[in-house]
């Protein structure tokens, strides 16, 4: 549009367009801003720092005498491209899994579904559980194994505890992966990863074999 001649001479407008040329060009340029990638390590941070606080602290997790040799905890270096989101698909009916145990019993859970994602471009599925005679779900707990499992990480596999959200949209960050505690200590009895949870890619994430 173009504007008239003694239009253009007004003070009033001859202040205005260079903070409009300004801001048009401003609007032009931005786009979306970037991720805040920050915020989730710092939460892991914060987990791993109260994590190693309590391992150190409690006798009942880590025997004094054997604290040497598996404190503190080895963790891999924190990784983004292990936070993926997925899909809880529910189960029909709640099928009744039987784990077997570190301490060779079976301890019974319900499996709710199966949490589905992708990662590095490879679609997989884990069975997300909660214990026996569960009525109200708060958190679900994934067990797994990996190409990791028995070598750089814990021979028995490793844990997952999601906070359950209404949507059935989720995030599996595997930063978060842990030990189960028999690990540390023969005095507690930990559920093996049933075979629907082994996976067939490594999770160079979370924690790593003790005293490695």
């Amino acid at each position: 549009m173009k504007l008239p001649a003694e239009t253009l001479k007004s003070p009033l407008l001859a202040a205005v367009l260079p903070v409009l040329a300004c801001l048009l060009a401003a609007a032009c340029s931005s786009g979306p801003p970037a991720p805040d990638v920050s915020a989730p390590l710092d939460e892991l941070a914060e987990w791993r720092e109260a994590r190693d606080r309590l391992f150190a602290e409690d006798p009942m997790l880590v025997p004094v005498e054997r604290r040497e040799a598996l404190l503190p905890i080895p963790y891999y270096p924190p990784d983004l491209g292990y936070r993926v989101p997925a899909t809880l698909r529910l189960a029909d009916t709640r099928e009744v899994a039987e784990m077997p145990t570190s301490t060779g019993t079976m301890q019974r859970m319900e499996r709710v579904g199966n949490l589905e994602f992708t990662l590095d471009g490879e679609p997989l599925s884990l069975g997300a559980f909660v214990e026996y005679g569960t009525q109200r779900i708060e958190s679900l707990f994934v067990p797994f194994a990996d190409l990791t499992t028995g070598d750089e990480t814990y021979e028995a596999g490793r844990y997952l505890d999601i906070e359950r959200t209404a949507s059935g949209l989720y995030t599996i960050d595997f930063n978060y992966a842990y030990n189960p505690n028999c690990a540390y200590s023969d005095e507690w009895v930990c559920p093996y990863p049933p075979p629907s949870n082994r996976l067939t890619v490594a999770i160079r994430a979370g924690e790593k074999a003790p005293g490695a």
